[in-house]
């Protein structure tokens, strides 16, 4: 029979950790001698090599516990779940290694790749970095809260830019950005706004309106935020869709 410090030194592990598993019920006391010290006998030392064989392989204290008394071919079901589950584990935190790339990279939040092939194409079309950057931050929103329908709506936008009469009302919107709220350009391009909007959806399909969810005013309020001409330009093409 031999003591704590003993069998510490012969399996490998401290004496506290000895102490640890008694107390979780993992390794069974054994006696004592006379003096009150545990003295441990060989059945002791093969269930710690169990118990320390299972712990580095990263098996958790409550589950070593459960196997305490399982058989083997138990145990062989216990170790290929935990084997599985680790997997699953792995998985999530490479895709948070991931995240945590980008973060570093300065892409607090990346857009799909669909979005980032639009916004592309916005540059290309002579739009301002401003705009592209707006329209970055609001696709981050729609399909965050719209995952099911916002490809649908980022197909419509990228259908706009190839016809260039709409196209071109985009980019007056866009620049508008600078002009005075009062400037008569700005009544023009809110006439025009509408006309392509009714000839484009109709007046029971407009966008935004009856969706039955706020988003579409967020991103309205974001954009309006932006710039005194895009508010009132917001106010006028309401106004006018309202009246009709």
């Amino acid at each position: 029979m031999i003591t704590i410090g003993q069998l510490a030194r012969y399996v490998g592990v401290s004496t506290k950790t000895i102490r640890v598993y008694h107390d979780k019920g993992l390794l069974a006391e054994p006696n004592r001698d006379a003096s009150g010290y545990r003295r441990y006998e060989a059945s002791h030392a093969i269930e710690l090599i169990k118990i320390r064989t299972l712990a580095e392989a990263g098996v958790p204290l409550a589950r070593i516990r459960d196997l305490g008394s399982a058989t083997d071919e138990e145990i062989r079901q216990a170790l290929h779940q935990i084997d599985t589950d680790l997997s699953v584990r792995i998985r999530d935190l490479k895709a948070t290694q991931e995240r945590l790339r980008r973060l570093a990279d300065g892409r607090l939040l990346a857009v799909p790749a669909e979005v980032a092939s639009y916004l592309e194409r916005l540059r290309g079309l002579g739009f301002s970095e401003r705009w592209v950057a707006l329209q970055n931050d609001l696709w981050i929103l729609v399909f965050a809260t719209h995952p099911n329908t916002a490809n649908v709506l980022l197909r419509d936008q990228a259908d706009i830019l190839t016809d260039p009469r709409l196209r071109q009302i985009v980019l007056d919107y866009d620049h508008a950005h600078d002009l005075d709220p009062h400037d008569s350009r700005v009544d023009d391009l809110a006439r025009r706004i509408v006309d392509a909007t009714r000839a484009r959806y109709g007046a029971d399909d407009l966008p935004g309106y009856a969706t039955g969810s706020e988003i579409p005013a967020m991103i309205q309020a974001a954009v309006n935020a932006a710039s005194p001409t895009w508010q009132r330009l917001d106010t006028l093409i309401r106004e006018q869709l309202d009246a009709r």
